[in-house]
């Protein structure tokens, strides 16, 4: 026992020998996105010197959306890329038929009101915003919401109790699905942050969470267990298109005189523009001709010059 006492102690000694760092933002620079976004701009952002000590995330959507989904099948977090509301709905009728739903708690939101007519009557709707039995909620099968933004960086969704339907929806049905819009999708963490205060400009909600795969334990034996704490299923669906604000290729039309419709006087110069090129052309072909023919030596003359004198 005492040698292992000897052996920790030392190596603490050798550690406190070495130099550490007393302050982020002394330490090279911020990678790729510490610019304040609109709304922000000149003011300090306390969550900018970390992303040196984050992993780097890339600049792109694409690189973005990749690694999100990568982070959503190490977590066991199931993701689906859902081009409309109609695809959306269409997931969840799947789930359903899947693990016989009869009841889905939601809240009101842009997101969910659009998905809510889309899905299966036989479904019974159960919405949070107004008076309901909290053994009702923890009754029902799932749990929709919105929620403020996606993580790519670690795969997480951030909720409040504002964007998401209070504090209760997200935890107690045992399966948790999120609708987000592809613009949600944030590189990192201080990114995520940010879009926090630049809209809610210090008045925060007063829950705010991050939710990083199913609830999970492994305390015993260390034997990963899902739903021990909350829904043991999370399902995120991102509706809207795949690239946001990209620009679409321009075609090159062909070059076309065109003619205004009603435009007579226009159509006639363009008639008589084509008539006269028309006619032109048949000229110099018929001048071409007659040159060649000009050119060639009649019979007699050639005649006379093969004659010996």
């Amino acid at each position: 026992m005492n040698g292992d006492r000897e052996t920790v102690l030392a190596r603490i000694r050798e550690a406190l020998r070495l130099p550490g760092r007393r302050s982020h933002s002394h330490h090279g620079p911020a990678h790729a996105h510490a610019s304040a976004p609109a709304g922000l701009a000149g003011k300090t952002l306390v969550t900018a010197p970390f992303r040196q000590w984050l992993p780097a995330v890339g600049d792109s959507y694409e690189e973005r959306h990749a690694l999100f989904v990568h982070q959503s099948v190490a977590l066991k977090t199931e993701f689906h890329d859902c081009g409309d509301f109609t695809a959306a709905a269409a997931q969840i009728t799947a789930l359903a038929e899947a693990e016989g739903w009869s009841r889905i708690a939601l809240h009101r939101g842009g997101l969910t009101d659009a998905l809510a007519p889309l899905l299966p009557k036989s479904i019974t709707l159960l919405h949070t915003d107004e008076s309901y039995d909290k053994n009702a909620l923890e009754a029902c099968d799932a749990g929709l919401t919105e929620c403020e933004c996606l993580v790519a960086q670690t795969g997480s969704i951030c909720l409040t109790s504002r964007s998401s339907g209070g504090r209760a929806l997200s935890v107690l049905p045992p399966h948790h699905i999120v609708i987000a819009r592809a613009e949600q999708l944030e590189p990192d963490l201080s990114a995520a942050y940010e879009r926090l205060a630049q809209k809610y400009q210090g008045s925060y909600p007063s829950f705010m969470t991050f939710i990083t795969g199913p609830s999970r334990t492994g305390d015993i034996e260390r034997i990963l267990v899902l739903g021990a704490h909350g829904p043991r299923r999370l399902t995120v669906l991102l509706v809207g298109d795949a690239k946001p604000n990209k620009p679409k290729a321009k075609k090159t039309p062909a070059v076309i005189e065109s003619t205004p419709a009603g435009d007579d006087s226009a159509a006639q110069t363009s008639e008589k523009r084509a008539k006269t090129t028309k006619k032109e052309s048949e000229v110099s072909t018929k001048k071409k001709a007659t040159e060649t023919e000009e050119k060639k030596p009649s019979p007699r003359k050639r005649k006379t010059e093969e004659s010996p004198e």
